[in-house]
């Protein structure tokens, strides 16, 4: 029997672990193990400061799921990986594999510039949602300035897009709005380039959102410093603020850097071989965020990175699952998928409003890109949603 232990519980490892059973059968043994017993559905969390959401609504224990498919649930923190011994250390004892697949998400760079940690807030995390929430109900007792955006180096600018234009429907909502002055900093070219070297009429429709919103922007900025009334600029210009939301870069989890023979790159991610087998290690594979990626642009002024979200994960996983199966049974053939080639497909939230994002390839070049808006109402968004969490919750990873 052939054991694979997958690290990382989210999009990439839920999915790569319930393939490689779903396709092994009982000829294969499948360990995750995660930290948290939690699947979450991080695209939804920027309905959580707004009580849209609230977190039972995006959330599953994840183990009665994976038993029901025969996947063994290790609630446990993984700590590091000896690749030559193949032992991975937990707080939960030592396990060995046959193939390793990591798919450990990120972690959040709140060092990037000072005061980002301490006077910014963060809303891809249950508790940065839920801080938000707060800081939110306080605002609205003394309005001022709010300041949303990404720092240099991030990569995930499409969730601060959305909460953006979801803090502006909602400052109209509380009949606040001609009190307050809103900013969006980022570090990409243009608006709309989002880290993947934008889309057709992109840049002219978010151009056209922020007149109409009302809403003031800087682009090739990087974030200098942070304090506690104002965000401080790379080209000197300082923004007060009463409330600010950033969006840091993220690196490779402690696992990752705490494994020296897992020969990572310097920002703590897996280099991988277009089938997401590891570069030189042959029973590793990497899946998700904590795949290397490398940008094919370049950027003008201020570094930023690409994104790497939920369906490049979930994609990225099922190629893994299908490649260790084919790996065990000695067919050579893997398939080939460069993350750059993976479809975009992406809902943005435009404060109950969405754009809706499709290209075939994430990267360019593409033959096909469409970016248009439905400004009715965010029912696709909401669709996804309740899909995607219908589809896990009965662990049927198979599925689009």
């Amino acid at each position: 029997m052939t054991t694979t232990v997958v690290i990382g519980g989210s999009f990439a490892g839920m999915t790569a672990a319930l393939e490689l059973k779903r396709k092994g059968k009982n000829d294969h043994k499948v360990i995750l193990i995660d930290k948290s017993p939690l699947f979450l559905f991080i695209p939804s969390l920027i309905w959580v400061p707004f009580k849209r959401r609230e977190m039972k609504d995006i959330s599953f224990k994840k183990e009665s799921v994976l038993k029901k498919k025969g996947v063994d649930f290790v609630h446990a923190e993984a700590l590091s990986v000896n690749t030559e011994t193949r032992t991975v250390s937990t707080t939960n004892g030592d396990y060995t594999y046959d193939h390793l697949v990591v798919a450990t998400g990120p972690k959040v760079k709140f060092d990037v510039a000072p005061g980002v940690a301490e006077y910014s807030h963060y809303v891809g995390t249950p508790n940065g949602a839920m801080k938000l929430r707060s800081a939110l109900e306080e605002f609205k007792k003394n309005p001022g300035t709010i300041v949303i955006g990404a720092t240099q180096n991030a990569g995930c600018m499409g969730a601060a897009y959305e909460f953006l234009f979801n803090v502006e429907k909602w400052l109209r909502e509380q009949k606040i709005r001609e009190k307050v002055d809103l900013y969006w900093i980022t570090p990409e070219d243009y608006l709309g380039h989002f880290g993947i070297d934008g889309m057709p009429m992109g840049e002219t429709m978010l151009r056209t959102f922020m007149k109409m919103f009302n809403i003031k922007y800087k682009t090739q900025v990087a974030v200098k410093e942070v304090t506690p009334d104002a965000v401080i600029l790379s080209n000197g210009e300082e923004i007060k603020s009463s409330l600010t939301q950033l969006m840091p870069p993220f690196v490779g989890v402690d696992f990752v850097r705490n494994s020296a023979s897992l020969l990572a790159n310097q920002n703590g991610y897996i280099p991988v071989e277009d089938t997401y087998r590891h570069k030189q290690l042959e029973n590793v594979w990497a899946a998700g965020i904590a795949v290397q990626v490398d940008i094919p642009f370049e950027c003008k002024n201020i570094p930023f990175s690409a994104p790497k979200t939920g369906y490049p994960s979930d994609e990225t996983g099922k190629i893994v699952a299908e490649n260790i199966i084919r790996t065990v049974k000695g067919n050579t053939k893997l398939i080939k998928k460069p993350w750059g080639k993976i479809p975009g497909l992406c809902v943005m939230d435009a404060g109950k409003k969405e754009v809706l994002i499709f290209s075939n390839h994430l990267f360019r070049p593409r033959t096909i890109a469409i970016m248009f808006p439905n400004v009715l109402y965010d029912f696709t968004k909401v669709l996804l949603e309740k899909y995607f969490l219908w589809k896990s919750k009965r662990g049927y990873a198979w599925m689009p």
